[in-house]
């Protein structure tokens, strides 16, 4: 199940509060500005800078 548009309109990047793009079909989340990519696991964000992907 993709993450619901309710819960994309409010997501930020944790670290500059910047937009995200969702790719539901990799299960990420990533920030332009900072470069990072979040996973999604379960339709859970992992939202933890630490545990991000750097792009």
């Amino acid at each position: 199940m993709p993450l619901s548009p309710d819960l994309l309109g409010i997501l930020v990047c944790p670290v500059c509060k910047g937009d995200l793009q969702y790719d539901a079909g990799a299960g990420t989340l990533t920030c332009g500005a900072c470069r990072l990519r979040y996973r999604v696991e379960d339709d859970i964000p992992v939202m933890l800078v630490d545990q991000a992907e750097k792009i």
